[in-house]
């Protein structure tokens, strides 16, 4: 496993990490028995980044989190998230009163008495221009209940003004070979301004596995099957806001050039470590078996421009005018 620096901290943090919404919830159906040994796995394996948030599972995943640590000597780092437990999800809801409820909550159930990074959770474009919210978030880690803070975005635009207040400490945006738009601008100016980036969804909800076909069926509490259009939260956090049966061809086009000694689940990850601006990937995984594939693209030769460029030709060609102006 290699190890990249997390913004302007001092941690070094594995750049295949690990995303904990697949054990919380909305991904069908999960055993916390089977989650576990996926964590404990991921830390045998070099993994010391573990990202979740209070709305996953209502706080299952946290809590699964908190066990891991009290079950290994390793020293792991734990994100977490706050503000989708508001309904309506309001700007005006990023206030003290709630946020501090929030904290106190993943407090509890993560069973420590300071949370490693908290992150906004998605919410909606007014709040990064409410600078208050961040004297918020400052005061909390003055408290002694936040170590640090950073946020999780849907579009460039959120991320580019998140990184005007000093104290972020890292950015969460979907970044995949179906979603590029963040490398153009957004890469630079974070790195510039030393600030993290945690590149989430990067097997685009799993359509970048390769396993899925036009038969592939999914449970009605997955949000594979019922966020596809947006009903539940924002359409691009499902397969990248593309369309299944398209992103089946496109995945179909990538196996061409997919390098032979890798699967499609290396070949994506291994992609987003190209950029040096990303600290890490948070792919997800419910099983031993996926935390293992998904890890070992850490330790793979790098990709040739050659393959680099394929990539980005297929995004310009057929990808970019469906998500690229969104998000």
């Amino acid at each position: 496993m290699k190890y990249r620096r997390l913004g302007k901290t001092s941690w070094k943090i594995s750049e295949i990490s690990f995303g904990a919404w697949a054990i919380g919830g909305t991904w069908g159906s999960v055993d916390d028995k089977q989650s576990l040994k996926a964590l404990h796995k991921a830390v045998d394996l070099g993994v010391n980044f573990f990202d979740t948030a209070d709305v996953y599972g209502d706080g299952r995943s946290e809590k699964l989190l908190a066990r891991l640590r009290r079950e290994r000597g390793e020293k792991i780092y734990i994100a977490t998230k706050a503000g989708r437990r508001l309904n309506p999800h309001i700007a005006d809801g990023y206030n003290k009163k709630n946020l501090t409820l929030f904290i106190n909550r993943s407090l509890k159930n993560l069973k420590t008495d300071a949370i490693d990074l908290l992150q906004l959770h998605c919410p909606p474009t007014q709040v990064y221009y409410m600078p208050e919210v961040f004297e918020i978030l400052d005061n909390l880690v003055k408290e002694g209940k936040l170590l640090h803070y950073g946020v999780s975005v849907e579009k460039v635009e959120e991320g580019l003004k998140a990184i005007e207040y000093p104290n972020v400490q890292s950015v969460q945006i979907i970044f995949n070979m179906f979603r590029q738009r963040p490398a153009e601008l957004f890469f630079e100016q974070a790195k510039r301004k030393k600030v993290g980036i945690l590149a989430r969804l990067p097997l685009s909800s799993g359509i970048l596995t390769g396993k899925f076909s036009k038969y592939s069926k999914f449970q009605t509490d997955d949000h594979r099957k019922f966020n596809r259009n947006g009903k539940a939260f924002d359409k691009g956090e499902t397969f990248s806001g593309i369309d299944f049966n398209f992103s089946l061809h496109a995945v179909d086009k990538l196996q061409k050039f997919c390098p032979r000694h890798l699967s499609l689940t290396q070949f994506a990850l291994k992609w987003i470590l190209m950029f040096d601006a990303v600290t890490c990937a948070i792919p997800g995984a419910k099983s031993e078996i996926q935390v293992e594939e998904n890890i070992s693209a850490s330790s793979l030769d790098l990709l040739n421009s050659s393959t680099m460029i394929k990539v980005r030709d297929l995004y310009e060609k057929e990808i970019k005018p469906k998500v690229h102006h969104y998000w």
